[in-house]
């Protein structure tokens, strides 16, 4: 591993530690580390990893000291391979901002589709609801703004860009991100395991469709 590793270890109570890094990348590139160790039986027991955007959450952890160490010790490198399964998000791209972020991209609204659908992504982190992952791997020229005025309700299975991120509602909510096109995919199944379709590792592709896939 060739990581710069972690900028700090803070005690959670009793039995939890919170590990603050200094990018979405270091945050992945730890999470994957942290999940094969704990795969492999190689990790202090530890019940549960929860990414976020700067932070990565160990809770139900046995032994604190010994996971401290290990921690502090450990050097991802960020540039390594994600390991994690692979999602295809077949997206019809008719979204209503479609034309916008072309025009901040300075392209067409084809070549727009064109340039989402090139990189696979990764979900770094799920968060504002259940089963929304935040997707890392469109090149940083690409990010965009938020809408000025957020929509009161955005349909389930929209695809959507805020920032440097990827995200698909998987229940309809209000929202500010940029629509690009919309999935059938079933996101969140609480008779599933994991319920959230993108978990944090999954890898994702975006995939041009005709029609939604249910």
């Amino acid at each position: 591993m060739t990581g710069s590793g972690p900028a700090a270890v803070h005690p959670v109570g009793e039995h939890a530690l919170l590990v603050e890094l200094a990018d979405p990348a270091e945050v992945t590139a730890l999470y994957g580390w942290l999940r094969e160790r704990q795969a492999a039986g190689e990790l202090p027991a530890v019940e549960e990893i929860v990414p976020a955007a700067g932070t990565v959450l160990l809770d139900g952890v046995a032994d604190v000291a010994a996971l401290t160490r290990e921690l502090r010790a450990a050097r991802p490198d960020p540039a390594a391979a994600v390991r994690g399964p692979l999602v295809e998000v077949p997206t019809v791209y008719d979204g209503a901002d479609l034309p916008e972020v072309a025009r901040l991209w300075g392209v067409s609204p084809e070549a727009a589709v064109r340039i989402h659908t090139e990189p696979e992504y990764v979900v770094a982190f799920c968060g504002f609801a259940p089963g929304f992952g935040y997707l890392t791997g469109l090149p940083a020229r690409y990010e965009v703004p938020r809408r000025a005025t957020p929509r009161s309700s955005v349909p389930a299975g929209s695809v959507a860009l805020a920032g440097p991120y990827t995200g698909v509602y998987p229940h309809p909510s209000p929202g500010g991100w940029q629509l690009l096109g919309r999935t059938g995919l079933p996101l969140w199944d609480a008779t599933r395991t994991p319920p959230a379709l993108l978990a944090p590792g999954t890898r994702v592709r975006f995939t041009p469709a005709r029609e939604t896939t249910a």
